[in-house]
């Protein structure tokens, strides 16, 4: 998912000041200029499999589940609200924790927190195949993704410091490749082993994965620590439970009364917490988001794009795998396949927006890009009526959303960084992740809160217009993203080429 693509980290180089960020990747090197961070000589490729193994496993997880909700919604006896959480428990347990457990990180071992991470991930993933009820199981989805909050950034940053500068680049490369793979098979894996055996496999699955790259880790992988800056405890509590609380509201309005106290209480306190975190995070010596960044205009409107982004097509992503399923018949593999032509388009697509940023700008692929995506949704509704359409009929509107994405994901996490100085390239890139996940679980949120209010049911004639009104609004979410992109710097300004000065004091 592109909400967990952390490709933007730029690597720092080694003459580079040190940064602050919670996710570095520059890392001390040893005698000869070899890395510190690695065991022995241990090859590139076997460094890329320890640390890009268990990164598979957590993005693979993020929707991995989406194809067997039908399935567990039976057998749990779940409602449409639990299956929101099991979706958003671990999206936003992710978010909330990413850039503290980067910098626990730097303070008390990368290997070892990224250790830990992968072992809160698989009691997490136990206690999901273990659950016999909808609590239980939102239960082990949040611990789930508290062990992937430290298992992506400290991925990246281990990565960087076993690989020697000369090949970083490329290693990092084919690190985004397999983050993107893990995200465009979910649905694919997800289908075929709730298929072929039952939905608790797709989180047994995890426990051998994770043996083998705890293994892998131990093996290759040394210990290397960052520089021990202070952990915004008050800061990242403040955000977690802003973000809890609104996404809280949202999601049980329909069910309990968007004017009753459970509703109207937490979306207050939630609007109360996040402004005393922007306030604190203004103050605090080491703000887990520093509020300096978002004087960089790239900064702030490349952020307002990956919330609009990840809001409106994460949650149609959510919809529309139901409704395949439970509207058009098709089995949880089936429909996992079906999801290809949108979810795998980006791994071919942003290779090469990647290489048109240079001859195009940034600008010009962000607003192509999410002018297809909106497009795309709109086109989606239209066809998404009472009556399900034939599958033929969605493959060219899937394909525009999956190309739109291809041309969002690298300039996005290209634009976010242009006018920052390199010390603060991996704070910007992991907020920037940070907030896409926010945007995920408030997408997944928003538009089941507009499907069930014009009267949506998850039942085969259950869905009538009221799926084509929530794509819409999701498409209407995408069309800011847009506006955003349209004011973002013009091609010159965009490549950051206006000398080597460029974008230092800007945003500091």
């Amino acid at each position: 998912m592109s909400s967990l693509d952390l490709r933007g980290a730029v690597p720092p180089r080694p003459d580079d000041p040190p940064t602050t960020a919670a996710a570095r990747t520059d890392e001390p090197t040893g005698a000869g200029g070899a890395p510190v961070g690695v065991r022995g000589r241990a090859p590139v490729w076997l460094v890329l499999l320890a640390v890009s193994l268990p990164m598979f496993m957590a993005t693979l997880d993020n929707l991995v589940m989406t194809s067997a909700l039908p399935v567990i919604q039976v057998d749990l006896s779940a409602t449409v609200s639990e299956l929101q959480w099991f979706m958003n428990a671990y999206t936003l347990a992710f978010a909330a924790l990413m850039l503290a457990a980067a910098g626990a990180g730097d303070r008390w071992g990368r290997r070892r927190v990224f250790v830990l991470g992968i072992a809160l991930f698989t009691a997490g993933s136990i206690a999901c195949a273990l659950s016999t009820s909808s609590a239980a199981l939102i239960g082990g989805r949040v611990v789930q993704g508290i062990g992937a909050a430290a298992i992506l950034p400290l991925s990246l940053a281990l990565l960087a410091g076993a690989v020697p500068h000369a090949k970083r680049a490329l290693a990092i490369g084919v690190w985004g490749g397999v983050s993107g793979l893990g995200v465009a098979l979910g649905p694919v894996v997800g289908g075929a082993i709730v298929d072929g055996v039952s939905w608790q496999a797709i989180f047994w699955i995890n426990v051998p994965v994770a043996v083998i790259a705890l293994g892998l880790i131990y093996a290759v992988l040394g210990e290397v620590r960052g520089a021990r800056v202070g952990i915004d405890v008050i800061g990242v509590l403040l955000a977690g439970a802003g973000v809890f609380l609104g996404v809280w509201g949202i999601v049980h309005g329909n069910d309990d009364g968007w004017s009753s106290a459970g509703v109207v209480i937490p979306l207050v306190v939630s609007a109360v917490l996040l402004a005393l975190f922007v306030v604190w995070e203004m103050r605090v010596r080491h703000p887990v988001m520093p509020m300096r960044l978002y004087r960089s205009k790239n900064f702030t409107l490349t952020n307002v794009i990956g919330i609009a982004f990840s809001l409106g097509m994460f949650g149609a992503v959510f919809l529309l795998v139901q409704y395949l399923q439970v509207a058009m018949g098709y089995s949880p593999l089936e429909a996992g396949v079906r999801t290809l032509p949108w979810t795998a388009a980006p791994m071919i697509v942003a290779p090469i927006a990647g290489l048109l940023a240079p001859r195009l700008g940034l600008r010009a692929l962000l607003v192509t890009g999410m002018a297809l995506q909106a497009g795309s949704l709109v086109w989606l509704g239209v066809l998404a009526g009472p009556v399900a359409p034939d599958y033929a009929d969605f493959v060219p509107a899937m394909v525009m959303a999956g190309i739109g994405m291809g041309l969002t994901f690298a300039p996005s996490a290209t634009a976010v960084l242009v006018d920052l100085g390199e010390s603060d390239h991996a704070t910007a890139s992991s907020v920037n992740s940070t907030l896409r996940e926010v945007g995920v679980a408030l997408g997944i949120a928003v538009l089941t809160a507009v499907f069930l209010a014009r009267g949506g049911v998850l039942a085969p004639t259950g869905f009538g217009d009221a799926l084509r009104l929530a794509l819409f609004v999701g498409a209407a979410s995408v069309g800011l993203g847009v506006v955003a992109a349209v004011f973002l710097p013009g091609r010159g300004a965009d490549q950051g080429d206006s000398g080597p000065e460029a974008g230092t004091s800007e945003a500091r």
